[in-house]
């Protein structure tokens, strides 16, 4: 018959664990002050890059991305602030601030014509147009990121994929399934019929006059019915480019 272990033997095993959670303890510790300095090390060296090429980031939309990448990696956001050292040294804060302000502008100059759902490549157009050589160019990248600071303002404002496309919303409509789905089919020609939904979508009437009908509500599609084959057109501006239609006219 075995014989149990005494109070010596548990004292002693309880001893070995104190032990071994000690050890783990100060391994655990000595891992992150390791890790810690390095981080510490690796801003160091973020910022002397950032003093180096600070007219590059100011000016140059890919390497202004590629340092944005580098920032995310040892948890730095330039943008987190307008004062303090990034602020002083690059300004960032305020492009993006500017740029923000000014993509507001464009999407309510252009609501009237799109419904408040604009291409993202389009608005980066227009931003090019009005900003000019005098401001340096103006990337997709910037302009995300400037709408991602757009947000505190609350609804609206926010950047959905339809299809391979990206669209700026700047109004606090709810789009669902169906209305992207409609949406991505329109890209094709710019607009679509409700015969032409049904059959592509493999969707029953009722379903494709509703979500019509709420994008049209929303005043993100505009109704053509003159044509011969009395097939009422929903035509989708935010599918359709506003580039030709210009700047002075749009008051941009």
């Amino acid at each position: 018959m075995r014989r149990r272990p005494g109070i010596g033997g548990l004292q002693t095993a309880a001893a070995a664990r104190d032990q071994y959670r000690m050890l783990g303890e100060n391994v655990a510790k000595i891992r992150t002050d390791l890790m810690k300095e390095q981080l510490s090390t690796f801003r160091s060296q973020l910022e002397d890059f950032a003093r180096k090429h600070k007219n590059d980031i100011r000016k140059n939309p890919a390497f202004r991305s590629q340092f944005h990448e580098m920032c995310a990696k040892v948890g730095v956001d330039p943008l987190a602030s307008n004062k303090g050292f990034w602020a002083e040294l690059l300004g960032i804060g305020d492009f993006y601030y500017e740029l923000g302000v000014q993509i507001v502008d464009i999407c309510l100059a252009t609501r009237v014509h799109n419904g408040g759902l604009i291409d993202l490549q389009e608005l980066c157009n227009f931003l090019c147009q009005r900003r000019k050589s005098a401001h340096g160019a103006v990337s997709e990248d910037d302009c995300l990121r400037a709408i991602s600071k757009l947000k505190v303002l609350g609804s609206g404002f926010e950047v959905i994929s339809v299809g391979k496309r990206k669209l700026v919303r700047s109004v606090p409509t709810e789009l669902n399934k169906d209305h992207n789905a409609i949406l991505e089919l329109a890209q094709a020609q710019g607009f679509v019929t409700v015969e032409e939904v049904e059959k592509r979508l493999s969707w029953p009437s009722g379903r494709a006059t509703d979500a019509l009908e709420t994008l049209l509500d929303e005043g993100l599609a505009m109704i053509d019915d003159g044509h011969r084959d009395r097939k009422r057109r929903y035509w989708f501006p935010c599918a359709s480019s506003l580039s030709s239609v210009g700047t002075d006219t749009l008051k941009i």
